[in-house]
């Protein structure tokens, strides 16, 4: 998984980051708040709610504003209930009070997941370009054409349609397809090619190096 950890604290930061990656997630670091909203997409972001240039409240805000879908755990000194109400209040799923023990982050990480995954799930029809998709029947068409899909790649079409124009990452998608980010390279590799074929458009799912795929949005 992808995890976006925006911490002003060096120290701190260094060994977060690294207890992070020890849990197999790649991390991608940021000290400032404009760091944190410039940063490329992921799947989870780690904000701090005391940073040198913005207040992490209106860091977290500004996020949410711009994606609807990505994890939010607020991590933060700020022990007050007015304080984590209104970090939730903000856009974040949970909120996490410093300190803490990689345990209880892990355990927060994997329950937010699990519910902004459902909560994605909940949406039952798309329309990217010439592609509509009706989620609940698990029924595809491109244009006036219905298209046959395995299970896993309906699955992933949805999981790159639900973020049309997005690079999806890797990881993200192995998540939400196959519940675990062990699946193989080649595995999905192989399904994201059997998904081209059967759409009949080969750039209509576009590969980015190095990070992920991307559906193109139109």
């Amino acid at each position: 998984m992808r995890v976006l950890l925006v911490e002003d604290d060096l120290r701190v930061s260094a060994g977060l980051a690294s207890a992070l990656r020890r849990r197999g997630h790649e991390v991608v670091q940021a000290v400032t708040a404009a760091e944190a909203v410039e940063a490329e997409p992921v799947d989870l972001i780690l904000l701090d709610m005391n940073l040198p240039d913005r207040d992490g409240l209106e860091v977290c805000r500004r996020i949410r504003q711009h994606n609807e879908v990505v994890a939010i755990i607020a991590v933060t000194a700020r022990a007050e209930e007015h304080d984590r109400v209104a970090g939730l209040r903000a856009g974040a799923d949970d909120y996490v009070v410093k300190p803490f023990s990689m345990v209880e982050l892990q355990a927060r990480i994997e329950a937010v997941m699990r519910r902004t995954t459902r909560t994605v799930r909940t949406v039952t029809a798309l329309q990217v370009g010439p592609l509509r998709i009706d989620v609940d029947a698990r029924r595809v068409w491109v244009a006036d054409r219905e298209v046959a899909l395995s299970r896993k790649e309906f699955d992933l079409l949805v999981a790159l349609a639900r973020q049309a124009g997005t690079v999806v990452p890797r990881d993200r998608l192995q998540l939400e397809v196959w519940q675990t980010t062990w699946a193989t390279r080649h595995n999905l590799d192989v399904h994201v090619a059997a998904l081209r074929g059967k759409l009949d458009d080969a750039g209509l799912v576009e590969t980015v190096r190095g990070v992920g795929y991307r559906l193109r949005a139109a």
